[in-house]
C-alpha cells in the first residue's frame, strides 16, 4: 500500500510538473509588443498618486480603577476600542531612484486625511463613551521596492520600509490626545501596469505603528471624569491599510 501511495504521489508530482512547463511554454508564446519598453532604464522616476486608506488604533489598557478620592467616576474602570472602518484619503508624489535592475528606492512625501472613532465602556455600569480622533498626517515614507522581472505590460514586486508621519492635527480637551510624531514600518505588494502613454500601479500596503502615541501628560485636563480615560489606557499604536494607485 505504502508503494502504491509512493507511485500515485510521482505521478501527480510529474503531472504537477508538466502543467507547470506547459503553462510557461504557453506564456513565452503569448508575448505581446510592450508598452514604454524603456521606462525603467531611467535612473530616477517621478510621479504622484491618490489612494484611501483605513486607520485604527490599538489601545492597551491597564486595568485602572478610580479611587475613592477621585469624586463622582470613584470605583469606576474603563475600557476603550476602536470599533468602526473609517475610510480615509491620501494623496502625494513619488521619487524613485533605480539602484538595480530589481531594487530601486522610493520616497514618498504624502498626506493621509482620516480619522479613528473610539468607544469607552464602563465595566460596572456598561455606560458607553464615544470620541472621534481625526488626523491629519503629513509623512515621507522611505521604501525597498524589490520588482519581479517584466513580462508583456505587467510586473508584480513587493515594497517594504519605515514611514515617519507627523500629525498637523492635535485635540485638546478631549478625552485621549495622540502624540503628534508617529513611525510605521511598512510591507505591501503592487504591479506595474505599463500603459501607451504611461505607467499605472495599484497597490496594497500595510503600515504598523512602532511608537506609543498616547499622550499620558494631560495638562490640559483638571476634570477627573475626563482624565480617567488617559489614566485607564497605557499604550496606543495606529496602524494602517493604503490602497494607493500611482501614475508615473
Amino acid at each position: 500500500m505504502y508503494k502504491d501511495m509512493q507511485i500515485t504521489l510521482r505521478h501527480i508530482i510529474s503531472l504537477l510538473c508538466i502543467v507547470a512547463l506547459s503553462h510557461v511554454a504557453a506564456l513565452g508564446q503569448q508575448r505581446r509588443v510592450q508598452n514604454k519598453p524603456f521606462i525603467d532604464e531611467r535612473r530616477f522616476h517621478y510621479g504622484f498618486f491618490v489612494g484611501a486608506h483605513d486607520q485604527s488604533m490599538q489601545l492597551q489598557g491597564n486595568g485602572y480603577q478610580a479611587p475613592a478620592s477621585a469624586g463622582s467616576v470613584a470605583g469606576q474602570q474603563w475600557v476603550a476600542q476602536t470599533d468602526q472602518t473609517n475610510f480615509g484619503f491620501s494623496v502625494g508624489v513619488l521619487g524613485e531612484w533605480r539602484m538595480s535592475r530589481y531594487v530601486a528606492l522610493r520616497v514618498q512625501p504624502s498626506l493621509h486625511f482620516g480619522s479613528r472613532h473610539i468607544t469607552f465602556r464602563e465595566l460596572g455600569t456598561g455606560r458607553t463613551e464615544q470620541q472621534d480622533m481625526k488626523s491629519c498626517y503629513i509623512g515621507v515614507p522611505v521604501d525597498f521596492k524589490i520588482s519581479a522581472p517584466r513580462f508583456n505590460n505587467y510586473r508584480p514586486y513587493v515594497v517594504a520600509g519605515v514611514a515617519p508621519m507627523y500629525d498637523l492635527i492635535t485635540s485638546k480637551q478631549s478625552k485621549l490626545k495622540a502624540k503628534p510624531l508617529n513611525v510605521m514600518l511598512e510591507a505591501g505588494l503592487g504591479c506595474d501596469l505599463y500603459m501607451p502613454f504611461f505607467k499605472f500601479i495599484p497597490e496594497l500596503k500595510f503600515g504598523f505603528g512602532l511608537n506609543n502615541i498616547l499622550q499620558k501628560n494631560r495638562r490640559d485636563i483638571t476634570d477627573p471624569s475626563q482624565l480617567i480615560f488617559t489614566q485607564s489606557l497605557d499604550k496606543a499604536t495606529v496602524g494602517m491599510v493604503m490602497l494607493t494607485f500611482y501614475f508615473e
